[in-house]
């Protein structure tokens, strides 16, 4: 009721009745009062006036159940949402529910992380109110050798949500990170639980550095963040709104190939380290070259001095800019 409530006053250009909301969702008027009470408490500013009813003023940035529900436009993903205050990590979330059978969708968010993970065990930091930390469950029919290239998917999606919400031009440091400026602004962490040789079920994991105003000083030269980047406060539903509607878009274009060939082209558009010189850390090694983009796999293509070319898989190494992050 909630989330109705707030979807009335957000489509609503004025007041709302009181009465209206009551004959319209069959609850009594001190229903509708609480309900507006707790948006209130949850950061939304509402005029209530006497004879004319209840108004919107402003929402702030708030990233509740109702917030994320009454922004959704998606089909299928977030359809299924669970959010919450604080939690260990939204992919441990993810992981639980799809154990209990959850459906493909099934998104969770959090306001906080205790324990965020990243890449390679490496721990996210995720402060309350200021970023989205949030994790997609999938439930693909493909082979898990098809999984690799979600991450790659994953990261247009997010980078296409920043630009048409934000309006921020940002890129894609191979594989997964979207970064701006030469910075970090987004992290994605995909994870799959197998069986034999089907997939169980996969966990998208995306840490988008939103709304924070400093870095601590060991990352302030590699991170950035969207209100640093814009000099304006972020509002997070619309962003997480996009993103998902994104994701829906690729990974049905995804599916129908399950390569990068129909992707490929805008993937290598927006990809940072294209036609410069990496550094690829390799087990045991590393070597630099030319980037030339991915390839129909999703493998990164580096042309080594003797005119080797090298097909990189993302999941063994990690390449990053010979002087620098990028």
């Amino acid at each position: 009721m909630k989330t109705k409530i707030l979807k009335y006053l957000k489509e609503t250009d004025g007041f709302v009745s009181g009465q209206e909301l009551c004959d319209q969702l069959g609850v009594s008027r001190t229903a509708v009062w609480k309900i507006i009470r707790q948006l209130e408490e949850e950061g939304y500013e509402i005029e209530a006036v006497r004879s004319r009813g209840y108004r919107l003023t402003g929402s702030g940035d708030v990233l509740s159940e109702a917030e994320i529900r009454s922004t959704l436009t998606t089909r299928w993903a977030g359809q299924n949402l669970v959010v919450h205050d604080e939690i260990d990590s939204t992919n441990n979330e993810i992981r639980h529910l799809a154990e209990s059978g959850a459906v493909e969708g099934t998104l969770a968010v959090a306001e906080i992380q205790t324990a965020g993970k990243g890449r390679r065990g490496r721990a996210w930091k995720s402060p309350r109110g200021i970023g989205i930390w949030m994790s997609l469950l999938l439930r693909p029919l493909f082979p898990p050798n098809r999984a690799s290239m979600l991450t790659l998917l994953a990261a247009m999606a997010v980078n296409r949500g920043i630009r048409e919400t934000v309006g921020v031009e940002s890129g894609i440091k191979w594989p997964n990170d979207i970064v701006r400026n030469g910075k970090k602004l987004c992290g994605i962490l995909t994870e799959m639980a197998t069986e034999e040789d089907a997939i169980r079920y996969c966990v998208v994991g995306i840490g988008i550095n939103v709304n924070t105003e400093e870095f601590p000083e060991e990352i302030r030269d590699t991170a950035t963040s969207l209100y640093l980047e814009t000099g304006s406060l972020v509002r997070r539903a619309p962003v997480v709104n996009a993103i998902l509607c994104a994701w829906e878009e690729y990974y049905e274009q995804y599916q129908k190939t399950l390569d990068m060939s129909l992707l490929m082209d805008e993937y290598n558009a927006q990809l940072v380290n294209r036609g410069r010189e990496v550094l690829v850390l390799a087990p045991g090694h590393e070597y630099s070259g030319i980037s030339h983009g991915i390839n129909r796999e999703g493998e990164l293509l580096v042309e080594t001095g003797d005119g080797q070319m090298h097909e990189v898989l993302s999941g063994e190494v990690s390449v990053r800019g010979v002087y620098g992050y990028v």
